[in-house]
């Protein structure tokens, strides 16, 4: 029986995948979802990608998982690339939806409006007008929605440049995107392309950043034209 593994997104859930997971099950095909650590239970220092990937390796021990197919999702897809590049015994072939992992260029006013944003302490009294200020001048929610060690976690995971290892995937990979994606631009979809010698990219038409909330059948459906 084939295996496929879930990496879900940051804060996200495996509950939030059962769609996806009912369909890809009708094939006959093992789906297993666990819980990344750090969302429903606290972790005891901050982690980095190099914690997260140690982390999957022993999970995938402890399910006597021989050989399986990973999928990785936006936060769970920096997961999928480094542990792919790095570490890929027993993977079979990857899929990558919405994955984050192209680390974005900051530019000049952005800079300007963050260090402005360092001096105004009242930020982090106010959680009323620090979340507007992350969501509509910073544009980035993840961070303002964090708290104890998995705010220096975030910090940790965005600021690693994943594009490098890109081109050490020498498995099959799978690029599954929405076209109307605004967190992870389908840009980000080209730049893993062109990078990944053995890659094949899918556009969801009228699909944004959840492809398995907002068209769960037709991502089944194109996971499972790859790994069948």
């Amino acid at each position: 029986m084939k295996t496929l593994v879930i990496l879900h997104g940051w804060k996200s859930s495996p509950e939030k995948w059962v769609a996806v997971k009912g369909e890809i099950a009708k094939a006959g095909i093992k789906v297993i979802i666990p819980d990344l650590p750090g969302f429903k239970n606290p972790l005891s220092k901050p982690w980095n990608l190099d914690d997260y990937a140690l982390w999957f390796h022993s999970f995938v021990a402890s399910q006597n998982i021989s050989q399986f197919y990973l999928l990785g999702h936006s936060f769970g897809g920096r997961m999928a690339i480094k542990i792919a590049s790095k570490n890929p015994q027993n993977i079979q072939a990857v899929i990558l939806v919405s994955s984050a992992g192209i680390k974005r260029v900051i530019g000049f006013w952005k800079k300007i409006v963050m260090r402005i944003a360092k001096g105004f302490r009242i930020l982090n009294r106010f959680s009323l007008l620090r979340r507007f200020f992350y969501k509509f001048i910073v544009r980035q929610t993840d961070y303002v929605n964090t708290s104890g060690h998995l705010t220096e976690t975030f910090k940790n995971i965005i600021n690693e440049d994943l594009e490098p290892r890109l081109k050490e995937i020498k498995l099959p990979v799978c690029l599954v995107w929405g076209k109307a994606d605004k967190i992870t631009p389908l840009s980000d979809a080209h730049i893993m392309k062109e990078k990944i010698a053995n890659s094949q990219l899918f556009e969801m038409d009228g699909i944004g950043h959840a492809p398995y909330l907002e068209n769960p059948k037709a991502l089944a459906r194109l996971i499972l034209d790859f790994i069948c």
